[in-house]
């Protein structure tokens, strides 16, 4: 019996840069499991479909990542549905945006959950099942937010700032185990379905590459993954060559 391929998990795989992520390492090799909450499943069940049709195994596993039995049992679903896992990658984005004092307590509670809570989950299952194998990838998407606070951005800056400090603290305990933990902070506005719904130019922009591509975004999580251990990056921060920093 041939041995199963690794497979790469998508924490937060929507249409733009989670579908673009998982499409890569598909491409790559991997089996691919990808989650989405469940009000999506239609449209995740769609991409683990597309996936199969070029002949990666894939399977969709509706999700709400806040809850922590739920990412416990996805990690071990995934473990005996299709593979050991070989890379995970944390793709919830959470961005709102609100002056301070209209920031309810809701709001800011549940964009800490998304963004903070979900990727600690994630990291920590990932961890759980890769250390005693000695080697993997945890990736995490991060935001111009996990490094900079912003006028109306203080629920979501918080809680990529919380993310950030999650993957540092990760990479700093789990890289001697042979875990590689890398940060992604993506600067700037990223095309797809949102991004073209509040910016009516945005295919110029894309066509001129004056905004990022998810597709090359993507690229970089696998340049990410294939490192070797003797030169591992923590963190990379990409954005449009045009992108005031």
């Amino acid at each position: 019996m041939s041995e199963r391929p690794g497979v790469c998990l998508v924490v937060g795989a929507g249409d733009g840069l989670g579908g673009a992520i998982a499409r890569a390492f598909a491409a790559d090799g991997l089996a691919v499991a990808v989650t989405r909450r469940p009000r999506h499943a239609d449209a995740l069940e769609a991409l683990a479909a597309d996936l199969r049709t070029v002949g990666a195994p894939a399977r969709a596993y509706p999700l709400d990542a806040r809850e922590e039995g739920e990412v416990v049992a996805l990690v071990d679903a995934v473990e005996r549905d299709l593979g050991p896992l070989e890379v995970v990658v944390f793709n919830i984005g959470a961005n709102v945006r609100f002056g301070l004092t209209d920031t309810t307590e809701r709001v800011y509670r549940k964009v800490w959950e998304m963004a903070a809570l979900a990727g600690f989950l994630t990291v920590r299952e990932a961890a759980r099942v890769m250390t005693p194998r000695a080697k993997g990838s945890i990736l995490v998407t991060g935001a111009t937010a996990s490094a900079r606070g912003g006028v109306g951005y203080g629920a979501f800056a918080g809680a990529k700032h919380a993310l950030r400090a999650l993957a540092q603290s990760a990479a700093r305990e789990l890289g001697p185990k042979g875990i590689h933990v890398a940060h992604l902070l993506i600067d700037g506005m990223i095309d797809g379905t949102f991004a073209r719904s509040i910016a009516p130019d945005a295919a110029q922009r894309l066509a001129r590459e004056e905004i990022l591509d998810p597709a090359e975004i993507a690229r970089n999580f696998v340049f990410l993954h294939r490192q070797r251990r003797s030169a591992w990056t923590f963190e990379m921060d990409l954005r449009p060559f045009c992108e005031p920093w």
